[in-house]
């Protein structure tokens, strides 16, 4: 059954009116791929733009609080703690970014969690952009999620 269809075929929001408020969270994560020159700029912090990371980080925030108005189906959540992570893999030229967001309420932050994960590598692709035009943003994924009625899911990978 298509939860965000009505009986007619048209879009809806669900109603969540009747699920129980739990503790949710939601881990996603993906990366960037940068030329060596680049990903150097980005950990001494010479970039033109600033500083690459906590920029990137700033706009994760803001964007999974706005999720709701980018995603036109998403319910607007109150969320508890949002958390960014970035791992500079100087090896495979890689700016990895985790995103963990956590809630107390009636429908899951899975999509904020992936909102924020793009919304940093977009960042990161801008404030790089000047130095590299051949950046790849790629493998943004929902790792896992907690809560709810379905409980606990582990991405398989």
């Amino acid at each position: 059954m298509l939860t965000h269809i009505d009986k007619n075929g048209n879009a809806k929001m669900v109603d969540i009116s009747e699920k129980k408020n739990t503790d949710r969270i939601a881990i996603a994560s993906g990366f960037i791929e940068l030329n060596k020159e680049t990903i150097k700029l980005v950990e001494i912090g010479t970039l033109k733009k600033g500083d690459v990371l906590t920029v990137a980080k700033i706009a994760a925030i803001q964007a999974a609080k706005k999720t709701s108005s980018l995603i036109p189906l998403c319910h607007t959540i109150n969320l508890n703690e949002i958390d960014i992570k970035f791992n500079i893999d100087t090896r495979e030229n890689k700016i990895h970014c985790q995103s963990t967001v956590n809630c107390s309420g009636k429908t899951g932050v899975e999509m904020e969690a992936l909102t924020a994960v793009s919304v940093a590598l977009l960042t990161i692709y801008d404030m790089c952009k000047a130095s590299d035009k051949n950046m790849i943003i790629s493998e943004i994924k929902l790792l896992e999620k907690h809560g709810g009625k379905s409980g606990i899911w582990v991405s398989k990978e």
